[in-house]
């Protein structure tokens, strides 16, 4: 917000009236001046600058997708596509874009070894089966083929109760006896061996 002083020997009503004047022009053109910036963020710019941007990152809006679905994915399309091909980036593909938590498997036994499952919560498959397929094709692996399998969380409940108890209690006493070491060394004589070279001139 500008704030606009003017100079004191204007009498108060004229001085208030100004700056109100002064300010509202140059927040307008403050506005227009900042109006090409915003528009270079797909989360706050305009429809028709949207489908702009859309266009020149390579996404589509398919038909039953909401607005804010769009802004993201073209927002995160240069960083999606920098973590394709990766199990870890497709995970993250996922949380960006809203849908949560998934499990991904590769080369699992017995199935083939070019098949990639991707396991999901019936909610996360059902809201957003048009989003998954779009993902998939744009960010898949080449030559690869998706899976989609439900895992539905089920809670169970767990009773906790107190059972028998067997209490011990160890104690260690130390013990210092006297000790001694038998150091006695017999004189014993042992062979010896002698020998003399002589070397001849």
């Amino acid at each position: 917000m500008l704030n606009i002083k003017l100079p004191f020997w204007i009498s108060a009503e004229q001085t208030e009236a100004l700056t109100k004047a002064a300010t509202n022009y140059w927040s307008k053109i403050e506005a227009w001046l900042r109006w090409p910036l915003d528009q270079m963020d797909p989360l706050t710019c305009t429809p028709g600058m949207l489908d702009l941007l859309a266009w020149q990152r390579d996404i589509e809006r398919f038909t039953t997708e909401p607005l804010d679905l769009y802004r993201k994915r073209v927002k995160y399309a240069l960083i999606n596509a920098q973590d394709a091909g990766s199990k870890a980036g497709f995970i993250r593909i996922f949380e960006r874009l809203g849908i949560g938590y998934v499990e991904i498997e590769e080369r699992v036994d017995p199935v083939d070894w070019d098949v990639i499952l991707v396991h999901l919560s019936d909610s996360q498959l059902s809201e957003n089966n048009e989003l998954l397929n779009r993902i998939i094709q744009k960010y898949g692996r080449t030559c690869r083929r998706y899976q989609l399998t439900v895992i539905t969380p089920i809670k169970t409940g767990i009773s906790v109760k107190a059972t028998g108890h067997t209490w011990w209690f160890d104690t260690a006493i130390q013990t210092i006896a006297p000790w001694w070491v038998d150091n006695t060394i017999e004189n014993n004589a042992t062979g010896h061996a002698w020998s003399l070279d002589i070397a001849k001139l």
